[in-house]
């Protein structure tokens, strides 16, 4: 038998079915996509042309190149997300 008291208690505020802003994530998907995927290239072109031992070394710049690639990559998923969920509930 199901009793009505829930399993954990909440401390907010927040209503039981709270839903994120899907205009605020579509802009900053919109917004954050083209400057991660951008950040991207010039990362992985400045880690191609620099010297072996130069500052930042190359390592770091791939780091960063790689970095910028998942968030790009987060950035798209998302978007993905967010426009396919604007369709059904807008």
């Amino acid at each position: 038998m199901r009793t009505t008291t829930p399993r954990r208690w909440r401390s907010g505020t927040e209503p039981a079915t709270a839903r994120s802003d899907l205009k605020l994530r579509y802009l900053l998907s919109l917004t954050f996509t083209p400057l991660f995927a951008i950040a991207t290239v010039l990362f992985a072109v400045w880690a191609a042309n620099t010297a072996e031992y130069g500052a930042p070394s190359r390592g770091t710049l791939i780091g960063f190149a790689v970095a910028c690639g998942i968030l790009t990559l987060f950035a798209v998923v998302d978007l993905v997300i967010v426009v396919r969920r604007r369709r059904t509930e807008l």
